[in-house]
C-alpha cells in the first residue's frame, strides 16, 4: 500500500472537564487548573467518596443543539453522543466543513468509546425486572447509541463508519484507523476521535479494583494512589495533504505514524516491563520514519496507577532519550477511558505548536523508581520539536501510540 508521508489534521474539537472547547484547553495548558469534586448529584447516585472531573450538566454547544436538532426531534441522543457532537461541531468549523461541504464526499467516521451509553440503563431495568412498564426511552437512547453511525446519522453523510471499543486506547486507535483509511484512499476525509460519558458501573467497577484516588490523581508522584475517571469527547479531521491544500485549509498538524501492539499478560495489569507498548512505540516510530531523538514531548497515559506509571516509564526508557520531557494531562482531565487518546493526541497536538509544555499536574515529587523521569507540576518546559507521541494502556493489554507533528 502506498501511503502518504503526512495525513493532515485540519480540525480538531475537545471538550472535558478541564474546559468547554479547544481554546479553553489551550488556556489550561498555560495556566494548569484542577476541576476534580465528588460525582455530582445529577450524574448519578453513590455513597462512595472517590471524586470525579465531569463536564458541565448540559455539555451540548449552540452549534452542536444546531446538529443535533438536524437529526429530528424524535431522537433522544446520550450523554455520550451530546460531548461528541459539541467536539464535532468545533473540530468542523475549525476545517472550514459544513453538511453542505460533506454532501459530495466520501466520509470515514471512526470513534472509539468504551461503552457509550450502555451503563447508565440501570433504572429502566431495575423497574422492568420489578414488573414495571418503564419509558422506553432509554432503550431508545441505547439503540440510537451507535457513535459512528450518530455521528453519521448527525452530517447525512455515508461512507465507511467503524466504532473501537479497545477500552482506554479506544481514542488513539480510532485516530490510527482514520489514518489507515486516508492512507488507503477509501475516504476524502475522516472524522475521528472518542467520547465517554461517566457512569455509575464503570465508576464502581474502578472502585472495586481499588484503582481508584480519594483525592486528585497524582500521576508519576511518588505518593500516587489511583485514578480519577472523567468524561469527554476529542474529535479531528483527517485529511490527505493534498485535499487540504486544495481546500485551501491550512493543517493544524499531521498524524505521521500509528503502532499497537498487545501484552497478552493479564485482563487488567500492564506487563510489568510494557512489552506491548514497547512494540507499539517502536512501530509508530518505524511507521512515522522518525528516529527516538526527535520526538520532542510524550503525552503519557498516566493515569497515576502504580502499575500502570511504573510499566509505562520503563518502557520510555527502553525507547526513548531520558531527556526527552514527558508528562500526564489526566492531572487536568481525569481518566476519560474511551476519550482518553483522543483528546490526549489533541493536547499533544496544543502543546508541540506552542513549543512549551506544563509539568504533570499532581505531580509534586516523583516516584524515584521509576527510571523514566516525569516532567513535575512545578515545570514548564521548552520543546526541541514539533514532533511528539500521544500513547495509551487499556485493560486487555492493549497498547496504543500515535506520532504527531504540529504545523509550523
Amino acid at each position: 500500500m502506498t501511503r502518504p508521508q503526512r495525513v493532515a489534521v485540519t480540525g480538531m474539537g475537545c471538550i472535558s472537564a478541564a474546559a468547554p472547547d479547544l481554546r479553553g484547553h489551550a488556556a489550561v495548558l498555560e495556566r494548569p487548573a484542577v476541576h476534580c469534586a465528588p460525582v455530582p448529584a445529577w450524574l448519578f447516585p453513590t455513597t462512595l467518596p472517590w471524586p470525579v472531573f465531569a463536564a458541565a450538566p448540559d455539555p451540548v454547544s449552540p452549534a452542536a443543539r444546531d446538529l443535533l436538532a438536524s437529526a429530528g426531534e424524535d431522537w433522544a441522543p446520550s450523554r455520550t453522543v451530546r460531548l461528541a457532537a459539541t467536539a464535532l461541531a468545533e473540530a468542523l468549523e475549525m476545517a472550514e466543513l459544513d453538511r453542505r461541504a460533506l454532501a459530495s464526499r466520501r466520509v470515514g467516521v471512526v470513534m472509539g468509546t468504551t461503552v457509550g451509553c450502555t451503563f447508565n440503563d440501570e433504572a429502566y431495568y431495575l423497574a422492568w425486572r420489578g414488573g414495571g412498564r418503564p419509558d422506553l426511552a432509554p432503550v431508545t437512547r441505547y439503540l440510537s447509541g451507535n457513535l459512528a453511525a450518530a455521528v453519521h446519522a448527525l452530517l447525512g453523510t455515508h461512507g465507511p463508519a467503524a466504532v473501537v471499543t479497545n477500552a482506554c486506547a479506544s481514542g488513539s486507535d480510532a485516530i490510527g484507523l482514520g489514518r489507515e483509511w486516508i492512507a488507503a484512499g477509501r475516504c476524502d476525509l475522516v472524522i475521528a476521535g472518542g467520547a465517554d460519558e461517566l457512569s455509575r458501573v464503570a465508576y464502581n467497577g474502578f472502585a472495586s479494583l481499588q484503582l481508584a484516588d480519594a483525592g486528585p490523581c497524582r500521576p508519576f508522584d511518588g505518593e500516587r494512589r489511583g485514578l480519577n475517571l472523567g468524561e469527554g469527547a476529542g474529535i479531528v479531521i483527517l485529511e490527505s495533504a493534498q485535499q487540504a491544500g486544495a481546500r485551501g485549509v491550512e493543517p493544524l498538524g499531521w498524524v505521521r505514524g500509528y503502532g499497537a501492539a498487545a501484552d497478552a499478560w493479564h485482563p487488567t495489569a500492564p506487563h510489568p516491563e510494557a512489552r506491548g507498548l514497547r512494540h507499539a512505540l517502536d512501530r509508530a516510530l518505524a511507521d512515522a520514519g522518525t528516529a527516538p531523538v526527535e520526538i520532542a514531548l510524550v503525552n503519557a497515559h498516566g493515569t497515576a496507577t502504580p502499575a500502570n506509571d511504573l510499566a509505562e516509564a520503563r518502557a520510555l526508557a527502553a525507547t526513548l532519550p531520558l531527556t526527552t520531557p514527558v508528562v500526564s494531562t489526566k492531572g487536568m482531565t481525569g481518566h476519560t477511558l474511551g476519550a482518553a487518546g483522543a483528546i490526549e493526541a489533541i493536547l499533544t497536538l496544543l502543546a508541540l505548536g506552542r513549543g512549551e509544555t506544563c509539568g504533570t499536574v499532581g505531580c509534586g515529587r516523583a516516584d524515584p523508581e521509576l527510571p523514566f523521569p516525569p516532567l513535575p507540576e512545578a515545570a514548564h518546559a521548552p520543546l526541541a520539536g514539533r514532533l511528539g507521541i500521544s500513547q495509551s494502556l487499556a485493560f486487555g493489554g492493549c497498547n496504543a501510540a500515535l506520532v504527531l507533528e504540529a504545523a509550523a
